[in-house]
């Protein structure tokens, strides 16, 4: 492999692996702030233990995400350094932002909220719960204005030619705000609640199929239920705004996510399928002008297909950006389905009794994490061939002087550390939930 294809899989690999535990932590913190608010409201001290044993997951998690994030801002610098000179003044913008108004928000009410049990009073704990995750929130803010401003660039000038041509800000709101940045946060956003809540819901679906700490795990279930249900609805509505976005800003994006060749003409819309990029073919089922229905509410209207633009302004991976895609549309119909019938069975008073269906919840703890995952490759692999959408090519973002064979050391490197992270991440998940909430509850009362 060359230089740039290793750079690309090293960092796919990286920011992959440590895409797991953020969107965790945010879900978490949601959950957090829902049990400690109702525990200050109703005094019922089934949701301080929920608190107690869920702030533990919380920190393990925070500590994995904050060890496995560091790395990525050194890879700018040694694999990707004409990428850094060219956005650094954006880039490192929406970094320090990140730093100062979100990593130490979320970093000083933490300490506070996992040492400051008895030791400050309960509505002081409970506002650092909050600071807590809406620090998490402001996090995800700046790194996906970053992301986003790489998709749809604006509020920018580009000062010198050629190696030595960067891009400055020129109007910092325009930047925040770019075209792409409010839909993709709101939908990762809600990516993370439904990572959070289903992480939630697979430990207690867990207890009560084992007939332990049944009267909190109803509590924590219905509660993580009600929050999976809204938020798989409501990221169909932001999936579907943020698609349209891609339809005006990166049309080429869109013709590769729906496998649609042709230069001008109604397009299908597959709710799954294969891309045979030579033949220019996609053969799956499909809705007969399905997406230019979306589109334009008209099912005859053509729709822009890779062929209306040159061969090399198009994602060369088309089946991937299809396949990544579809298998984050099809999760997300999935949790729609799923929830809404458990809440169903939830409001009929028999989802406790229906152990196949706890034993589903169980297992969907992994659905919205491949979810999370597809999603961002399909971004990702769809703005190609360009790092800097329209701007800047892959190809000439890489750092010439680091060869090939040093970023496949650093690459097994990084997997056999990763690796023992994840090892450590589950060993320390598993113990505590194998555990339990068992001394959360001593000190408060026996549960029955």
């Amino acid at each position: 492999m060359d230089t740039e294809i290793l750079a690309r899989i090293q960092f796919a690999f990286t920011v992959a692996f440590h895409y797991i535990y953020p969107p965790l932590s945010i879900g978490l913190g949601l959950l957090l702030v829902i049990f400690e608010g109702l525990y200050l409201k109703t005094g019922d001290k089934h949701y301080e233990i929920l608190t107690r044993f869920w702030l533990k997951i919380f920190a393990i998690t925070f500590a994995i995400g904050v060890a496995t994030g560091i790395i990525m801002e050194f890879e700018f610098g040694t694999n990707w350094s004409v990428y850094s000179r060219y956005v650094g003044d954006i880039f490192g913008s929406a970094l320090a932002a990140e730093g100062l108004f979100a990593f130490a928000l979320e970093s000083t009410f933490l300490g506070i909220l996992l040492f400051g049990w008895h030791r400050v009073s309960p509505r002081v704990h409970f506002i650092s719960t909050i600071g807590v995750f809406l620090g998490s929130m402001f996090s995800a803010i700046w790194i996906v204005v970053a992301n986003s401003w790489q998709q749809t660039p604006a509020g920018y000038h580009i000062v010198g030619e050629g190696l030595e041509a960067r891009t400055e800000i020129t109007d910092f709101w325009a930047m925040v705000f770019n075209p792409s940045s409010v839909d993709r946060i709101i939908h990762v956003w809600q990516g993370a609640f439904l990572a959070g809540a289903f992480m939630v819901l697979s430990v207690h679906a867990y207890y009560l199929l084992q007939g332990r700490y049944v009267k909190i795990s109803k509590k924590a279930f219905r509660i993580s239920l009600v929050v999976a249900t809204l938020f798989s609805f409501t990221q169909l509505l932001s999936g579907h705004s943020s698609a349209e976005g891609v339809t005006v800003n990166q049309p080429a994006k869109l013709a590769a996510m729906e496998g649609h060749f042709e230069a001008e003409a109604p397009a299908d819309l597959y709710l799954f399928g294969w891309v045979d990029k030579e033949k220019q073919k996609t053969y799956g089922l499909a809705i007969p002008g399905g997406l230019s229905f979306l589109i334009h509410q008209d099912f005859k209207k053509p729709v822009n297909g890779l062929n209306a633009f040159p061969e090399d302004q198009r994602p060369p991976q088309v089946n991937a950006v299809f396949q990544f895609y579809h298998i984050m549309i099809g999760i997300g119909m999935l949790l729609i389905a799923l929830t809404a019938f458990g809440s169903w069975m939830l409001w009929k008073g028999r989802i406790f009794e229906m152990r196949w269906l706890l034993w589903i919840f169980t297992i969907a703890v992994i659905l919205p994490q491949i979810a999370n995952q597809a999603g961002w490759f399909a971004a990702e692999m769809g703005r190609q061939p360009w790092v800097v959408y329209g701007l800047l090519r892959t190809s000439e973002a890489f750092s010439k002087e680091v060869e090939a064979n040093q970023i496949l050391f650093s690459i097994i490197l990084f997997f056999v550390v990763y690796a023992i992270l994840f090892a450590l991440f589950l060993y320390f998940l598993n113990k505590k939930i194998q555990k339990g909430p068992e001394k959360e509850a001593e000190n408060v009362f026996k549960l029955v």
